[in-house]
Formats: C-alpha cells, sequence, structure tokens
C-alpha cells in the first residue's frame, strides 16, 4: 500500500511539474485558438449574464425536447406492434445497441466504485 501511495505522490509531482511548465502556453494557445468565443469584456457581471441566458435557453428548449421523446416513444411503438415484419439485420442492430448501453452502464458502475471490480470501499 505504501508503495502504491509513494508512486501516486509521484506521478502528481510530475504532473504538477509539467503543468507548471506548460500550463502557461497551452492556456495562451487555447485562448488564441478560441478566442472568437470569448464575449469582451470578459468580466463576472458578463459570465452571471451569460449563465442566465444559458439557463433559460435551456428552459425554453424544453417543449422542443418533450415532443421530440414523444416522437421516438411513437416510433418504438410502430415497431413494437409491427414486429412481424421486423428483420433480423434491425433486431441485430438493436441489440448490439443494448448491448453498448449496458457495457456503458458498467463502466460507469466501475468508476463509481473508484475503478474497482468487486465492490465499493467501506
Amino acid at each position: 500500500m505504501a508503495s502504491k501511495l509513494h508512486q501516486l505522490r509521484s506521478k502528481a509531482v510530475q504532473a504538477s511539474e509539467f503543468v507548471a511548465k506548460n500550463g502557461c502556453a497551452y492556456y495562451r494557445e487555447l485562448l488564441e485558438k478560441n478566442k472568437q468565443y470569448i464575449v469582451q469584456p470578459p468580466t463576472i457581471e458578463k459570465c452571471q449574464e451569460l449563465s442566465k441566458q444559458l439557463f433559460y435557453t435551456r428552459l425554453a428548449s424544453i417543449p422542443g425536447r418533450y415532443d421530440s421523446f414523444w416522437k421516438e416513444l411513437d416510433g418504438v411503438k410502430h415497431i413494437w406492434r409491427n414486429r412481424k415484419e421486423l428483420k433480423v439485420e434491425d433486431a441485430g442492430i438493436a441489440a448490439l445497441f443494448g448491448l453498448e448501453l449496458y457495457a456503458w452502464f458498467c463502466v460507469g458502475e466501475i468508476v463509481g466504485r473508484g475503478f474497482t471490480f468487486t465492490g465499493y470501499y467501506v
């Protein structure tokens, strides 16, 4: 356990040294590449205004998303009603999609447990 802690500390030191050495250059480069997205003047008030705009824009988009959800649900109902006409290819694609969803769920569970396969640390 002590060796793992030592390895973790050395990795953290290496990462902080790398950031200290290259962080400013990367920051300037990133800002230069994306200067068209920077709102002038970059003040706290402007940030608060933009966050309110984002919140209310997302709030205004709820009816459209609600309608899209019901259209998707109607499509699934239509496929379920006509499942006898379903091709093997379409069923295979749906099965693979379901398998991928389950795999991402499992990855999320592993990450949530702190990258252990056996269970949570208690």
